[in-house]
């Protein structure tokens, strides 16, 4: 079973609060690829686990030839809305549907993690990057210097333990497996950066709504019910609501790029 079977029906449950609220807090990051990695009308780009497209219509802007994948039906309607002529599929992160030496870029903005088999997607990635072609992705950072794995931690804990090797929010970012699993598939890494990234809801129902589109709160909710996960989620919240009313976590996203 892939990633698809596994994390499409999770991530398509609030498809609009992720869209509208949530997918922008990895923006630092999106900003950071854009800053670093060459864009323009002649880049044919792939985002893999592209959600609603926020990256994509950000790469867009700049003249890329678009396409995104990802597992969740949902999300990629909203992509379509978001981007009209960028071209969107619904397809698997470990078997791509597309020819060898296809794109100038690929990029997974916090989706290689959540893969079934962590480096058979990184494979095929590679499989569909042109020689020279680079792969950025996102992951999250060290755990201590994210403010928000205080609430992933208390939506985890609604949930049965994982069996060992199980995807999640850190598979990728300890003992930097992430830059060793992209070495071990032929990619070499040719920038390695932790970057802020602060998320900063305007209210708490803002936040709330965010937080519970993600796909580790839709698991939780299928286990533990609605009611047990928004009181578990409200209670972590509670000590980052910050005087005047905003929610503000301070993170950090890891961005690696490698080249192929």
């Amino acid at each position: 079973m892939g990633s698809q079977a596994i994390q499409g029906k999770l991530w398509g449950q609030r498809s609009k609060d992720w869209s509208e609220i949530q997918e922008q807090t990895g923006k630092a990051g999106y900003d950071f690829v854009l800053d670093y990695v060459s864009i323009n009308s002649a880049t044919k780009l792939l985002d893999v686990g592209c959600g609603s497209g926020y990256f994509c219509e950000m790469a867009f802007e700049k003249g890329a030839d678009i396409t995104g994948l990802d597992a969740t039906t949902e999300l990629i309607i909203e992509a379509k809305k978001r981007v009209p002529n960028a071209k969107f599929l619904v397809g698997e992160i470990e078997e791509l549907p597309f020819e060898e030496n296809s794109f100038d870029l690929v990029c997974g903005f916090n989706s290689f993690q959540y893969a079934a088999n962590i480096k058979n997607a990184l494979v095929e990635s590679k499989r569909v990057l042109k020689n020279g072609g680079s792969l950025a992705v996102m992951i999250w950072g060290n755990k201590e210097d994210c403010e928000a794995a205080s609430y992933l931690k208390a939506v985890g804990s609604l949930l049965p333990s994982p069996p060992p090797g199980s995807g999640g929010p850190f598979a990728l970012s300890e003992n930097q497996l992430l830059e060793n699993t992209l070495e071990e598939v032929g990619l070499k890494i040719i920038c390695n950066n932790d970057i802020a990234s602060v998320w900063d809801y305007p209210n708490l129902d803002t936040a709330l709504k965010g937080l519970l589109s993600a796909g580790p709160a839709a698991k939780a909710i299928e286990t533990s019910g609605f009611e047990m996960v928004y009181e578990t989620t409200l209670n972590a919240v509670k000590p980052y609501i910050q005087q005047n009313g905003r929610v503000v976590y301070h993170n950090k996203f890891r961005i690696v790029i490698a080249k192929k």
